[in-house]
């Protein structure tokens, strides 16, 4: 029975057009990107920044290293939109056109609609950075050869490494980057529970990822930065760090984890109050 009630929701959010605005958008994103790489100055800035520290370039300007070169820009600007849209829709949507009355009119328990839902929603999300991850790599592969990798974020990781090796990282950066996408789908699942416009949800939630974000960028709350949701979102660069500092990773992913399931549980109680007074 709760794989049908599953089966059904899964159906039901991907037989909306607007789900695929974000795959629609990473392809073109990816596409533009790569393509920019490659015939504007930016290869050739980042052939300096590798030869500045003692390596040749030709070796390293490779499909692995321009795929997480795209990558960066998408997981902190497009990922959370995408995400924020479906999350702010699920609920508050069927709410405001009426239909989640009638689901509610059958002999089903309101925490097991929610959760099915929930589980639908984190499964888009999933579905969502393999596709970033398939695409962003299939189209720099395209263009460019497959060599060693080299990643670089300023303040985060600053690694070399073989193909082999490198795709290795890639694959288990893209399982990191997969329970970020359910942070931010569930932060704004949770708004979606209250009583708000679809619209509105989406926005909350974005301002409270981008009011993270700007927290985290001034120095004086580096002493807070493991209350910022968005600097555990950083885990998928340190999964290319050598060696891996899988002690770090684990403490953000258990934290990451945790804001996940609490979302999804207050979310719970603010839809039984709105419930109620509905």
């Amino acid at each position: 029975m709760f794989y049908l009630h599953l089966r059904n929701e899964l159906w039901k959010l991907f037989g909306k057009k607007r789900t695929y605005i974000g795959f629609g958008a990473f392809i073109l994103a990816q596409v533009a990107m790569s393509f920019a790489f490659q015939s504007t100055g930016w290869k050739r800035s980042f052939e300096r920044l590798l030869s500045g520290n003692g390596y040749v370039a030709e070796e390293f300007v490779s499909a692995l290293t321009v795929a997480v070169v795209m990558l960066i820009p998408q997981v902190s600007l497009l990922m959370p939109l995408y995400t924020t849209l479906v999350g702010g829709d699920l609920v508050a949507k069927e709410y405001e056109e009426g239909t989640l009355r009638m689901m509610l009119s059958r002999p089903v328990s309101r925490f097991r609609l929610l959760l099915v839902k929930w589980i639908a929603g984190v499964l888009f999300s999933m579905l969502l950075v393999l596709v970033l991850g398939v695409i962003a790599l299939g189209v720099a592969r395209l263009l460019f050869p497959w060599k060693s990798m080299f990643v670089f974020n300023p303040g985060v990781t600053f690694s070399v490494l073989s193909a082999h090796d490198g795709f290795i990282r890639y694959l288990l950066a893209h399982g990191f980057m997969a329970i970020n996408a359910g942070v931010m789908f569930s932060l704004a699942f949770m708004f979606s529970c209250f009583n708000i416009k679809p619209a509105a949800a989406t926005v909350v939630a974005l301002t409270v990822l981008l009011a993270s974000l700007v927290l985290e960028a001034i120095p004086a709350f580096d002493v807070y930065e493991n209350w910022l949701v968005t600097h555990h979102f950083k885990t998928w660069l340190h999964a290319f760090q050598s060696p891996v500092p899988w002690s770090q990773i684990a403490q953000s992913e258990i934290i990451l984890l945790g804001v996940a399931m609490s979302c999804f549980l207050v979310g719970c109680t603010a839809f039984q109050v709105r419930d109620i007074k509905s």
